[in-house]
């Protein structure tokens, strides 16, 4: 008879033994999290250079598929894994967008880079809302005038219970549920790129609509038959940021998308400030052409007065945002949201703004707001959807009708435009759409328009409504431009100090040959406008500096530019002789312009004496780095008068006037300069 084993020993034993089966790998897993959780000191990892293989990879996707980078120079200079895996992260989510709309718009090698991409940087990935903030963004000090405060940072927003910053796409968690989605296509999860078959991958491509108005450089004319060179200044720099875009993206840029004088004048000079009343100074300079020394250089530079946040008139500011179809990209209408909320930051209690939106239809989203209600307006921003056709003509009627019932005296009132230009709706044509704008003008409402986006872009339609509604253009292709625009030059974007600017140059025969002006070639104005004060011409903003830049060829010199023939006049005395008191003298620059609220202008006169024209001396860094610039514009555009210039010119002229460069943008376009010279090797 066998003994059996009472019930409650019984069950003592099974459960220890349980207990010891169940125990090691606990004790194990706590160990492993314990592991996991105790802090390891950190060893900063070495940034990741252009020339790696990974660096060149997500370079290679970012360019293809135009993902929306805010990592300044991402391209041209080393990056942290942590910027390395926002660029990531953004073509992550620009590449979910394409396969959701056309799977064969992105090619299966691709997708099999970006998963080995997102294993070798999952670390960063995961991390990338909490490191977000340590990025590189030089400057980036926004201040908060309603509140007397300073945001050292971007704000991150919380999505989902994950930070975000401005302008860096969320990253999807692959098993989570997907969150409600905007009017973009919606993402696909790249943990389900596998699924997809051979056939549903294939490479794509978008059909390039992109447009710009033709451009031939200016001629050398003889002064004996032309003496007189009259123009518009211009301030305006979406040409400089829309070449940089190219660049960036690894091609050059179309030669009619370089307009040299807004290169050089992207630019701030040393020049002195203004003295007494007059709303700008004038600063002349003669040197040798670097890329011609037997020719000289003649600068003419405007310095617009500073004015102080005190002292700054209340603004009455309509946002005109288009919202259409043609927005529905990374770097169109999300970018714009971003950008008008730095602008935001800045508005004063006393400011006011509007929001007009137009695609099929045009709406009024916000009407007229205190500046202090700040919330209130980034919320209104952050409503704003992309979809339908473009009824551009009807959103600007209906912006300036809301400036005009904000209308205020002694403010700036201005309408500012955010588009791509693709206005295919309503009243389109270029015609129309600038006499409305004209119009509007006169009555004391002006125009700025922001460009965003590639593809479809219409340069050319932007750039003459913001001529003729006495505004400034800007492309705007990263956040970082935005702030530059919309922060750090915002005196100048906004606030007019001189309209109608004009300048005529008279040439002394016995000392000059012949001229040429660089660039301007779309703001050449008949002599006689001149001195027609209801002729329109550019406006300068406060703080602005606008550089114009002549090569002349000096009288009795063989140059080797064939110039202008004309048979000799019969009626006519060629060789008059010259006023003793001018004999010295190698031209007269004058200058019209009007203040703001006046209707007449004012004349500046200023000479400028041949002893400048000193072999020897020595230019000032202000002309030297405009010749660079003017050098780097010929060779982008491949000019006949470009003489001996090379890539190398340009980097000694640039690199010897860098000066100080607190902004940083004199350095970006050396590194410019340098992409371009690599661009033409390739090539």
């Amino acid at each position: 008879m066998s003994n059996r084993i009472p019930l409650k020993i019984w069950q003592r034993v099974s459960g220890l033994a349980l207990l010891l089966l169940i125990l090691p790998p606990t004790i194990a897993v706590l160990r492993q999290s314990v592991t996991d959780a105790a802090p390891v000191a950190s060893v900063p990892a070495s940034p990741i250079q252009p020339s790696h293989p990974d660096y060149q990879a997500l370079q290679a996707l970012r360019q293809r598929y135009s993902c929306v980078v805010f990592v300044q120079n991402f391209g041209t200079r080393p990056v942290t894994r942590t910027e390395f895996a926002a660029v990531l992260n953004a073509c992550q989510e620009r590449i979910n967008e394409l396969l959701a709309t056309d799977p064969k718009k992105v090619a299966q090698a691709d997708i099999k880079t970006l998963q080995r991409l997102q294993r070798a940087f999952a670390p960063e990935l995961a991390t990338l809302g909490d490191e977000v903030e340590k990025l590189e963004v030089p400057n980036a000090n926004i201040p908060n005038q309603a509140q007397g405060t300073t945001t050292a940072k971007p704000s991150l927003q919380r999505e989902g219970g994950a930070s975000r910053v401005p302008g860096v796409p969320r990253i999807r968690n692959q098993n989570a549920a997907a969150p409600k989605l905007s009017p973009l296509a919606a993402p696909v999860p790249v943990g389900n790129f596998d699924r997809m078959s051979a056939d549903e991958s294939q490479a794509g491509g978008r059909f390039n609509t992109e447009n710009y108005n033709r451009i031939e450089d200016n001629p050398f004319r003889r002064v004996s038959n032309d003496p007189l060179s009259t123009f518009s200044i211009d301030v305006d720099t979406a040409s400089y940021s829309n070449v940089r875009r190219f660049i960036t993206e690894g091609q050059l840029p179309p030669k009619d998308a370089v307009r040299i004088e807004e290169l050089i004048n992207y630019f701030t000079y040393n020049y002195p400030q203004p003295k007494g009343q007059s709303p700008f100074s004038v600063t002349t300079e003669v040197a040798a052409a670097p890329w011609n020394p037997k020719h000289k250089l003649v600068q003419v530079g405007l310095q617009g007065k500073r004015l102080e946040s005190e002292t700054l008139p209340p603004s009455n500011l309509v946002f005109l945002i288009d919202v259409s179809g043609s927005m529905n990209e990374p770097n169109k209408l999300p970018l714009v949201k971003q950008s008008l909320k730095l602008l935001v930051n800045q508005l004063r209690p006393e400011d006011r703004v509007s929001l007009v939106v137009y695609a099929g239809n045009a709406g009024l989203v916000l009407p007229a707001t205190a500046g202090s209600q700040k919330t209130r307006i980034r919320a209104a921003i952050d409503r704003l959807e992309a979809g339908g056709s473009t009824a551009g003509g009807q959103g600007i009627e209906l912006a300036y009708k809301i400036a005009k019932q904000s209308f205020l005296k002694s403010g700036n009132n201005r309408v500012i435009l955010a588009t791509d230009g693709d206005f295919n709706v309503g009243v389109s044509s270029d015609a129309d759409l600038t006499r409305l704008i004209e119009q509007k003008r006169d009555q004391g409402i002006f125009l700025t328009v922001l460009g965003f986006g590639t593809g479809n872009y219409k340069d050319g339609k932007m750039e003459q409504l913001a001529d003729k509604g006495n505004g400034n253009y800007a492309y705007i292709d990263t956040l970082l431009e935005a702030k530059k625009v919309l922060v750090n030059d915002i005196r100048g974007t906004l606030f007019t100090i001189a309209k109608d600017v004009k300048i005529q140059v008279e040439f002394n025969p016995q000392k000059v040959q012949a001229y040429r002006l660089i660039g301007y070639e779309n703001r050449l104005l008949q002599n006689q406008d001149f001195n027609d004060d209801k002729k329109d011409a550019g406006d300068i903003g406060a703080g602005h500096s606008v550089t114009a830049l002549y090569e002349i060829i000096p009288a009795g010199i063989e140059s080797d530019v064939k110039l202008p023939k004309v048979d000799p006049l019969r009626y006519q005395q060629p060789n008059a002789a010259v006023p003793d008191a001018a004999n010295n003298e190698l031209m007269l620059v004058k200058l019209r312009y009007k203040l703001p609220q006046d209707s007449t202008s004012q004349l500046i006169t200023q000479t400028i004496q041949d002893n400048n024209l000193n072999i020897d001396q020595v230019p000032s860094t202000n002309l030297k780095f405009a010749a660079a610039v003017a050098t780097f514009g010929m060779l982008l555009r491949d000019s006949e008068y470009k003489g001996n210039a090379n890539y190398d010119l340009v980097l000694k002229l640039a690199t010897q006037s860098k000066g100080e460069d607190q902004e940083g943008y004199r350095d970006e376009f050396i590194r410019l300069v340098k992409n371009s010279q690599e661009l033409i090797v390739k090539k």
